[in-house]
């Protein structure tokens, strides 16, 4: 048999064990080259191994296939087919997968996910589906339940992530083709909470324990990355959980109430929450029916000096409002420990609605991924300007910094303020202590929070991420906090344990529908409709509430040991993360004698950072103010207090350990490159980007570590043999190869590390383009006639 049409046996989704050189396309040379194969094996009489293997995707528990095609060509490029793959793809409950045994082109490097494939989708991620015949000029966007009229010739998947993947059916079966965009289609777009996969998953693990992707327990039993120190995200389900961040914080006047127990009052407010001990249960009970959704007042955060931060609904009932409202500010103002007043922000009248956040994404993502770069590269800048994605990235960092000054400062406790509670306040409440508190700038303390403000606090990941494809309440809240964190991880990058690829999978891992962490609405509905897919399914649940899903804290399911070295940024010099140890309680400490020297402070150019002239002046109905007459004389006065706090924190080095604010001026707010351009082949930069100053910083860190390690090895007068055992260790995912290291950077390095942008749709090259300095780090406050002048 000759060697090509070997090759060809790849479109029926075999593998051929042997290279083969300038293979011949098409579907009747398969066909041929598969009867070849099969006489020649019987005339040859090979009785061992066989020398091909069918391609089969890899399923997890409780995954099937639903539907699959062969003969399918994966387009890489629009103007050339040169680089295109052959293979099946195939649909199951849980993916779009697409299996081939051509070698990925032009790629050098890829990180592997272990819950999905080099060229796997998942459903969850699908946004939408777009099928089209060429010879008829149709084309149709795919819904549930919807007929296809034509047979495709083309598909296209858009998916939530900025990736447009295609494929080609010209040598495939019509029906083949159009059944499996039609089933697609279908699971893509669930009409039920309980038909999302990982029900199906946990299902097949409580039944078959065995099958464990793994090794690892439904629901991680509450386990995450560990610090160093060895700590576990606490997922604040339990009273303890509570009552260990009460003690971390000192907030000796507030206690951990139990009055929603079985969520009897609120379904969604967690079964435990933080309240002021002056507050008995029987009034919360009576307070809560006058709150939206009786949502009642959460504690979030205490600071050193007894000022707390605090989430409140709106109070609807009307009558009641003034005196519940006075009720619940007398009794934060009673856990302070010097009786200060409460500063109150109604977060619906001074930043940006999910509506409008959702308008600026899809703006985003129109300028990103759909528009032609050849066609708007003139206007690029200003069109990303008009998109308002980086102006509302602003506003919400500007106004956690003036509730940071608030606490920081005027020692006063903050309320946040918004109709449902739910939305806005979990990312402001975030943003705060990320500003204020450095145990949420490691790795464990950053889990812990978006546990705590958003998935205790019942964000509704599942109507705001639009899982079940149905929502007109889609909102991309949680990717904005994302970003917002990464630019203050840009500006401070030696404040954060973490790295700005952790912050991209983490916004991925929100996309796979296998984890019950970003999968619901509140955790009432987490117990509420696993109870009753139990019940559906014979699951015997015992004492548990509910079925017990993957957690997304598990890392190991997805990635291995090595590949989570990523996670972690060799600029950080944080202090251990502040917990309680054997009930010795040990908090941060902020010493203003106390600066680090690797990173200072811009000087303070007060037009030109946070401190602007008319940027602090209360706005009309931003802040409402529940002070005492005579705190502040006159909004003048407040506007000049707030000034001078800034003024002088940026005159000053930046001390790591404790407070970071953000700089707010428009050289300073930045479009989140690696989150947003990974997908796109023609904006990668080649051995460039941020990822080489990462990669040279990890080779120094890992140099330090060596002879650290070196070091107490000496004193220790260790054996050779527990030396070399010690040196061999190492948190860098990229290490030095001895001291001294001069090697140079790898070639598999571009801007998109650790993504790889090839296999997705590409467009024109941008080389030499206003946009293409603008990805190669330009001066982007310079006009983009300035740009297009430059040599």
């Amino acid at each position: 048999m000759a060697l090509s049409d070997s090759q060809n046996v790849k479109g029926l989704g075999w593998s051929i064990d042997h290279p083969v050189q300038n293979p011949v396309r098409g579907r009747s040379t398969l066909l041929k080259a598969g009867e070849n194969l099969a006489v020649n094996a019987a005339d040859d009489n090979i009785a061992s191994e066989p020398r091909i293997k069918k391609l089969e995707p890899v399923l997890l528990p409780g995954e099937i296939v639903v539907n699959e095609v062969n003969f399918v060509r994966k387009c890489i490029a629009t103007d050339t087919s040169q680089y295109d793959l052959w293979g099946k793809l195939v649909c199951t409950n849980f993916k779009i997968s697409f299996i081939t045994d051509d070698p990925m082109p032009l790629q050098k490097f890829h990180y592997k996910n272990l819950l999905l494939g080099e060229h796997d989708v998942p459903l969850t991620c699908i946004e939408q589906i777009v099928t089209v015949n060429d010879t008829k000029r149709k084309q149709k966007v795919l819904g549930p339940n919807q007929k296809l009229k034509f047979n495709p010739t083309e598909l296209i998947i858009y998916c939530k992530d900025f990736r447009i993947v295609r494929f080609r059916f010209d040598e495939a079966g019509p029906e083949s083709a159009k059944k499996v965009c039609l089933a697609i289609a279908h699971y893509s777009q669930p009409t039920d909470l309980q038909l999302l996969f990982a029900f199906e998953y946990v299902g097949e693990i409580y039944h078959n324990p065995a099958k464990k992707v793994n090794g690892i327990d439904p629901g991680g039993g509450g386990g995450g990355i560990s610090s160093a120190s060895g700590q576990q995200t606490p997922l604040f389900e339990t009273y303890s959980d509570w009552d260990r961040e009460i003690k971390r914080t000192g907030a000796s006047e507030w206690r951990v109430c139990s009055v929603n127990e079985g969520y009897m009052i609120s379904t969604c407010l967690p079964e435990y929450f933080v309240v002021p001990s002056s507050l008995a249960d029987q009034d919360l009970k009576l307070y809560s029916y006058s709150f939206i959704g009786r949502r009642m007042p959460l504690w979030s955060w205490n600071h050193p000096n007894g000022s707390a931060l605090v989430r409140m609904a709106n109070i609807k009932d009307v009558l009641q409002q003034r005196r519940i409202d006075q009720r619940i500010c007398n009794a934060i103002t009673r856990s302070h420990p010097l009786r200060s007043d409460v500063y109150k922000s109604d977060l619906d009248k001074c930043l940006p609605n999910i509506q409008e956040i959702q308008a600026a994404h899809n703006k985003l993502k129109q300028l990103c991924v759909n528009d032609p770069f050849d066609d708007t590269e003139e206007k690029w800048l200003s069109s990303l300007e008009n998109t308002r994605w980086l102006e509302y990235i602003r506003a919400f960092l500007k106004h956690s910094a003036e509730l940071v000054y608030m606490m920081e400062c005027k020692h006063v406790s903050v309320v946040l303020q918004e109709e449902e509670g739910r939305d806005l306040s979990c990312l402001a409440a975030s943003l705060i202590q990320v500003m204020l508190d450095p145990y949420f700038r490691t790795i464990v303390g950053f889990q812990s929070l978006i546990q705590k403000e958003w998935v205790m606090a019942g964000y509704q990941f599942l109507d705001r991420c639009n899982h079940l494809k149905r929502s007109d309440k889609e909102s991309p809240l949680f990717l904005m906090f994302l970003d917002c964190v990464w630019q203050l991880l840009e500006q401070y990058p030696a404040a954060f344990e973490f790295s700005e690829v952790y912050l991209t999978i983490l916004y991925d891992s929100a996309r796979i529908s296998l984890f019950g962490t970003f999968l619901f609405n509140c955790p009432h509905q987490r117990v509420k409709e696993s109870t009753e897919f139990a019940i559906s399914k014979n699951i015997q649940l015992g004492d548990e509430k509910g079925l017990r899903f993957p957690c997304v804290w598990d890392w190991s399911l997805q990635f291995t040991s090595r590949d989570r070295l990523l996670f972690h940024n060799p600029l950080y010099i944080g202090k251990s993360a502040p917990s309680v140890h054997n009930g010795a309680l040990r908090t941060f400490k902020r010493s203003k004698k106390n600066y680090s020297s690797t990173l200072r402070g811009v000087p303070p150019a007060i037009k030109n950072g946070i401190i602007g002239e008319q940027e602090f002046l209360p706005r009309r109905n931003s802040l409402i103010l529940k002070l005492k007459p005579e705190f502040f004389h006159s909004a003048e006065g407040q506007s000049h207090s707030m000034e001078q706090y800034f003024r002088d924190w940026f005159a000053k080095p930046v001390d790591l350990h404790g407070v970071i604010l953000p700089h707010l001026s428009g050289t300073q707010i930045k479009l989140w490159k690696l989150c947003y351009f990974r997908w796109v082949p023609e904006a990668q930069i080649s051995h460039g980007g941020s990822i080489t100053a990462f990669h040279r910083v990890s080779l120094l860190a890992d140099e330090v570590d060596m002879l650290n390690r070196s070091l107490r090895q000496y004193k220790s007068n260790s054996s050779l043999q527990g030396h070399c055992s010690e040196l061999d260790q190492s948190r860098m995912y990229f290490r030095a190869n001895g001291l001294n290291d001069t090697s140079g950077t790898p070639d598999f390095l571009s801007s998109s590390f650790p993504f790889s942008p090839v296999g997705n749709l590409c467009k024109r090259s941008i080389l030499g383009t206003p946009l293409s300095k603008f990805l190669s780090g330009a001066k982007i406050w310079l006009s983009t006639e300035t740009l297009a002048n430059e040599d």
